[in-house]
C-alpha cells in the first residue's frame, strides 16, 4: 500500500513537473487563485453540470462561497484584479479544483492556460490547441484525438436565418444539452415537469410590463418567505422567471429556418471538408456567412502552419461544450486508445466571460483545461 501511493505520488509530481516546465517555456505565467470563490459568477455562467456539483459554503457575514470547481472563472476574476495598462495576459495554473462526484474523491488535479488581451483571435486559437496537443502528447498521450466546434459559426447562422432573440436561447442551449434545436415545449422549459411547476406563476406574469412582473415575482417570494436561493437573490429569480415567462411566447423556427440549421448541424468532417460544405450551405440558403468562415479558415491556416494535421481533426458543427460562456471556438482532446471515454483536455474562447465578471468591455479570451486524473485508466468514465 505505500509504495503505492508512493509511486502515485511520484506520477504526480512528475506530470505537474511536465506541465509547468511546458507552460513556462511557452510564456505563460502560473498564478495561483483563491481555493474559496464567490458564487453567484459559477451559478451564472458555468452550466448546470458544474452547478449540481459544487461544494457550497458561507462566510462569517452570510455570503454564499464555493469550494473553486475548475479555474478559468477564478483565473479571469485575478487577471481583472491586477490588469494594469497592459491587458495582454498568459497565464497557466496547476492545482487542485472540487466537485462531488458519486464514489469518487472530490478534490482532484486540474493544469492548464488561459490568454488573455490577444486581438489576433486566429492565431490565438491555434496557439492553444497546438499547445494542448503538445502537452497531452508529453504527458504520454501517445495519438490526441482533436475535436473542434464553433458556438460562433453558429451565431453567426442564427444571426442570418433571423431567429428570434428567445429561438436563439432555446437553439444555442439545447446543441450544448445535445438535444434537437425543435424539442417539445417541455424541454425547453425545463426538465422533468420544471416548466409545469411554476405554470400558474408564469401565466400570471405573462404579457406584463417587465417591471411589475417582477416586482409581483419578488413579493410572491416575499410572502413566501425566500429572500435567496442557490446564491441567488429574490430580484435574481425573478429576472429567471420573466425569461422563463418569456420562452413561453417565443414562436417556432420557420421551416427554413429549422431546415437550414438541421443541415448546418449535421456537418462532421476535417475542417477544411467542413467550411466547404457551409459554404455550399450558405449560398443554397442565400445567407451570409462569410466573416465567420474566413475567421474559421484563418484558424485552420494558423493550426496548419503549427503542424497539427488538419485531415486528423474532426469538427462537429453540433458540437458544444455544456458551459454557458463560450462565444467562439471550442476544443475537446481525447486519447485515442479510449476514444468512449471522457475527454482529457477542454476549453475554447470566451470573450463575453470578463464583462460578466465587470469588465467594461469583451475582453479576447481563450484558454483549455486538463483534467490530469483522467490520464489514469481507472478515473477515464464516470461523473465529470
Amino acid at each position: 500500500m505505500g509504495s503505492d501511493m508512493t509511486e502515485a505520488s511520484s506520477k504526480a509530481t512528475d506530470r505537474a513537473g511536465t506541465l509547468l516546465s511546458l507552460f513556462a517555456r511557452e510564456g505563460y505565467r502560473r498564478i495561483e487563485p483563491s481555493v474559496l470563490q464567490p458564487v453567484d459568477a459559477f451559478l451564472d455562467l458555468s452550466g448546470e453540470d458544474i452547478r449540481r456539483h459544487m461544494f457550497l459554503t458561507q462566510d462569517s457575514d452570510g455570503n454564499e462561497l464555493c469550494l473553486r470547481p475548475d479555474y478559468t472563472i477564478p483565473v479571469s476574476r485575478d487577471y481583472l484584479a491586477a490588469r494594469g495598462p497592459e491587458a495582454t495576459a498568459s497565464l497557466s495554473y496547476l492545482g487542485p479544483v472540487f466537485r462531488q462526484r458519486a464514489g469518487r474523491a472530490g478534490e482532484f488535479p486540474q493544469g492548464g492556460v488561459e490568454s488573455f488581451g490577444r486581438t489576433d483571435r486566429e492565431a490565438a486559437d491555434a496557439e492553444i490547441v497546438a499547445l494542448g496537443v503538445e502537452a497531452l502528447t508529453s504527458l504520454g498521450v501517445d495519438a490526441p484525438s482533436v475535436r473542434l466546434g464553433d458556438v460562433g459559426l453558429l451565431r453567426a447562422l442564427l444571426d442570418a436565418l433571423g431567429v428570434s432573440a428567445v429561438q436563439r436561447r432555446r437553439v444555442l442551449r439545447a446543441v450544448a444539452e445535445g438535444r434537437a434545436p425543435d424539442a417539445s415545449a417541455n424541454e425547453r422549459n425545463g426538465r422533468n415537469g420544471a416548466a409545469s411547476d411554476h405554470a400558474g406563476l408564469l401565466a400570471a406574469i405573462e404579457g406584463q410590463d417587465p417591471t411589475a412582473a417582477r416586482a409581483f415575482v419578488e413579493d410572491v417570494l416575499s410572502i413566501a418567505g425566500i429572500s435567496s436561493v442557490g446564491g441567488r437573490s429574490a430580484g435574481e429569480i425573478a429576472e429567471r422567471f420573466l425569461a422563463r415567462a418569456a420562452d413561453r411566447n417565443g414562436g417556432e423556427l420557420t421551416d427554413r429556418q429549422h431546415a437550414t440549421l438541421e443541415r448546418y448541424l449535421a456537418i462532421e468532417s476535417d475542417p477544411d471538408t467542413a467550411a466547404a460544405a457551409i459554404r455550399a450551405l450558405a449560398r443554397e440558403a442565400e445567407i451570409d456567412l462569410d466573416a465567420a468562415l474566413t475567421s474559421f479558415e484563418a484558424r485552420t491556416g494558423f493550426l496548419a502552419a503549427r503542424g497539427i494535421d488538419i485531415g486528423a481533426i474532426v469538427f462537429s458543427a453540433a458540437f458544444a461544450r455544456n458551459l454557458d460562456y463560450y462565444t467562439g471556438f471550442i476544443v475537446e482532446i481525447h486519447d485515442s486508445r479510449q476514444p468512449d471515454t471522457r475527454p482529457i483536455l477542454g476549453g475554447g474562447r470566451y470573450d463575453s466571460l470578463l464583462t460578466h465578471l465587470g469588465a467594461p468591455e469583451p475582453v479576447p479570451a481563450v484558454g483549455f483545461a486538463i483534467w490530469i486524473d483522467r490520464l489514469d485508466a481507472d478515473n477515464a468514465t464516470g461523473a465529470p
